[in-house]
């Protein structure tokens, strides 16, 4: 897989405003937010996305949901709401080809988005 945008920032070769970090992902704030806390929660492990999921990632999943949580409260909305989003291929939105989870809150989300 070819370096991206996340494994540069993984690898600190681009600055990033980090929020949260462990041995498996890593959790930053999104340059262009969508909303007032926009977190994009990244796995270490250079997976292009949903589409290269395989059974094995069933417990680093779970791990960056959970992280995601962890990072609602810190951030102060967990309480209020906040929306998770995985975009899954260019029709989808996917610009960068590593998996990723959008933590969006702050404010009253709207639906259909």
């Amino acid at each position: 897989m070819a370096e991206t945008i996340f494994s540069q920032i993984i690898n600190r070769k681009l600055p990033a405003e980090i929020v949260y970090e462990d041995y498996l992902c890593l959790g930053f704030r999104d340059i262009n937010p969508q909303a007032p806390v926009h977190i994009l929660i990244i796995p270490k492990d250079p997976i292009p996305g949903m589409t290269a999921i395989m059974s094995e990632n069933d417990r680093l999943l779970g791990h960056l949901l959970l992280v995601a949580k962890e990072i609602a409260v810190e951030e102060g909305v967990n309480d209020s709401g906040y929306r998770l989003v995985i975009n899954s291929g260019r029709d989808a939105g996917q610009t960068v080809e590593h998996l990723h989870i959008h933590l969006l809150g702050g404010t009253t989300l709207g639906w259909p988005p």
